[in-house]
């Protein structure tokens, strides 16, 4: 008995490409908004509250970064 075994190189359209395109940027937008708002938040602490969190004013960014696109 023969078996024949055929496959096909998945082909995606151009509308597949572009809703991918559009998710990967609307993905972005939410990370951009989480890393925004953060910083918003930890600008308005003072000193004695961020040292509370254990951050440093210095390290802020790199917070919201962590906390946007993680490690």
């Amino acid at each position: 008995m023969a078996y024949v075994n055929s496959s096909r190189a998945a082909s995606f359209s151009l509308a597949d490409r572009i809703s991918g395109v559009l998710a990967l940027i609307k993905m972005q937008i939410a990370r951009r908004s989480v890393y925004n708002q953060t910083v918003r938040e930890l600008v308005q602490l003072s000193d004695r509250e961020l040292s509370d969190l254990g951050i440093a004013r210095a390290d802020i960014h790199a917070v919201a970064h962590e906390a946007a696109y993680g490690k």
